[in-house]
């Protein structure tokens, strides 16, 4: 029985297939240490400091409402009354800055390596606050101690004692966001008595030390706030509402400076929201008689956002070379084919899914000795052993250590194509498709004279090896 040229096709095509199963296998595995690895940063983030969130300073000042209203009694006879209520300004910098230097560093959970920061920074912020004598539905009667607010995600990343200056006068730092809870958590401090009637203007400067793990945000709260951030990590990666206004990349670190103003936040409207206040809560109006919601603000305020990235990440980058798996088993696979259909030679399918295989096992090889050692190391050794194993094996197959030579010469180009790809993840689309193009050109222009149905009359040894 003699095998034509298509079932040749099938027969491989089908080993195709077969191979995808191994190759799923191996991405489950990348995708199953992928989540050790965050179990990983999980655990860190328990015992040192979480991704951090920093809003404010917020200036609160509770206050007193008395309203009056009409009351009839039992006799028809209407009397003024006064009804107290218990409320609260919020007031917001008209200008605030931020600047702060982000050292990073890695610590260890068993083979995973998470990287974590310490923020050194000085927080400004000036307020010119009014209390008015009345409000829409009342007088204001008695004013309540105020206090300004500092909203920290993780307070355990406060390092040593941050310090607080209130109009160039130490105060001391309290625990907790402070009454009423601005923010979910963070640390506040009482300010002087203010009185209704009255404008003051305040200046708050924090001086603190914050860890955090792998992200870091900040609510722009301001009127006006310009947030100047510094580090010597090569890899920043800018996300949140705002971009920065300028910023510097270099294999040195980077600056990022970013401006906004609140014409173009929505900052304070929605952190007036998560708490209740009417139109105005930071310029002295009515707030409404709602509970505040502090995890609420958390979540909804608009943020910039920097995250530290891995350059390296030894599991998105194996994830990213076994997608092009079947591509090398494709490859191989049909300079197996032309091999045998053009110079007769004797390939079992059992050797085809041998060499296949031995493709696949590359990507567990790279996974499993990344963990231990740096990736293109790692990459240099898997690819390596492959390509040795391949060569020796294909210089019987094919009967010919040339040819083996040959073949190995092909699979290391292939690598080093799949290196550059994983390197320039910005050019890796461009440069798989020119890659792709070119392969298929050189299939094209090498099979370009041959008659393909004076090749399937051949007797085909194929047929030979299974008989």
């Amino acid at each position: 029985m003699r095998f034509s040229l298509l079932f040749k096709a099938i027969v491989i095509g089908m080993l195709m297939l077969a191979i995808l199963i191994p190759l799923e296998m191996i991405r489950g595995t990348i995708a199953e240490r992928q989540g050790y690895r965050q179990q990983a940063i999980a655990s860190v983030a328990e015992s040192y400091a979480g991704a951090q969130t920093l809003a404010g300073p917020v200036v609160v000042v509770p206050y007193r409402v008395d309203i009056p209203y009409t009351e009839e009694d039992n006799k028809g006879v209407s009397h003024t009354k006064i009804r107290s209520e218990e409320r609260q300004w919020q007031f917001y910098p008209q200008q605030l800055r931020l600047d702060g230097s982000v050292a990073p560093w890695i610590r260890k959970r068993g083979i995973h390596e998470v990287l974590v920061y310490e923020l050194n920074a000085k927080l400004e912020g000036h307020f010119d606050i009014n209390l008015p004598a009345t409000v829409a539905d009342g007088t204001v009667g008695e004013i309540g101690q105020s206090f300004v607010s500092f909203g920290i995600d993780d307070v355990r990343g406060l390092v040593e004692s941050p310090s607080l200056a209130v109009d160039s006068h130490a105060t001391a730092l309290l625990q907790g966001p402070g009454d009423g809870k601005p923010f979910a958590s963070g640390i506040h401090a009482v300010l002087p008595q203010l009185a209704a009637g009255k404008s003051t203007a305040v200046d708050v400067a924090l001086d603190f030390k914050l860890d955090g793990t792998e992200q870091l945000s900040i609510a722009p709260i301001g009127d006006n706030n310009r947030i100047e951030l510094k580090s010597s990590w090569p890899s920043p990666e800018f996300t949140g509402r705002f971009l920065p206004h300028e910023r510097i990349v270099s294999a040195k670190g980077f600056d990022a400076i970013w401006e906004i103003s609140a014409l173009a936040a929505n900052t304070q409207k929605q952190y007036e929201s998560s708490h209740g206040c009417a139109t105005g809560c930071g310029s002295g109006s009515t707030p409404t008689p709602v509970v505040p919601d502090a995890n609420a603000a958390k979540d909804s305020l608009d943020r910039i956002e920097l995250t530290l990235v891995d350059p390296v990440n030894i599991y998105t980058q194996a994830d990213r070379a076994s997608k092009y798996g079947l591509l090398f088993v494709l490859l191989t696979f049909v300079g197996f084919f032309m091999f045998e259909t053009i110079k007769q030679l004797r390939i079992h399918p059992i050797q085809y899914l041998l060499v296949g295989l031995a493709l696949a096992i590359f990507f567990l090889l790279l996974i499993s000795l990344s963990e231990h050692i740096p990736f293109l190391w790692a990459y240099l050794v898997a690819s390596g052993a492959c390509i040795g194993l391949l060569g020796f094996y294909l210089g019987h197959v094919l009967r010919s250590r040339m040819r083996g030579v040959g073949f190995a010469t092909m699979l290391t180009a292939l690598y080093a194509v799949l290196y550059g790809l994983l390197i320039s993840e910005d050019n890796a689309l461009v440069l798989g498709s020119m890659m792709l193009f070119a392969i298929l050109a050189a299939i094209m222009i090498i099979t370009r004279k041959i008659d393909w149905y004076g090749v399937a009359r051949q007797p085909d040894p194929v047929a030979a090896t299974l008989t």
